[in-house]
């Protein structure tokens, strides 16, 4: 077990994770510090805990909104696989592709939020 200090809104936290997490850890951190500094220029003055529960709620909105993505992606996977059988996988090749494009795009999202 690592442990690794993660710095929100100036505030430090010990928080253990899996040796080689260290580095995933620390990015999840400073993701969660800017979201909470947005949060906290939107707001005006509020306190840690509240600014805290408004970036949970904002940071787990857009994992929703991604999972939702998602979702639909794997529909229209299952939908073009149906409609399709006698091309085999070959007859996918295109629609595989843009969906990993548009997965490619939310990550890219998420990471910028």
């Amino acid at each position: 077990m690592s442990e690794v200090v993660v710095t929100i809104g100036g505030r430090g936290y010990d928080i253990q994770c899996a040796d080689g997490e260290e580095e995933r850890l620390g990015r999840l951190g400073a993701y969660l510090d800017e979201r909470a500094r947005e949060m906290l220029t939107s707001a005006g003055s509020a306190s840690d805990a509240r600014i805290l529960v408004m970036t949970g709620l904002l940071v787990t909105d857009k994992l929703f909104d991604a999972r939702a993505e998602i979702e639909k992606l794997r529909a229209g996977i299952a939908q073009a696989k149906q409609s399709a059988p006698a091309k085999g996988d070959a007859g996918l090749e295109p629609l595989v592709e843009a969906v990993a494009e548009r997965i490619e795009d939310i990550a890219a999202h998420l990471e910028n939020a």
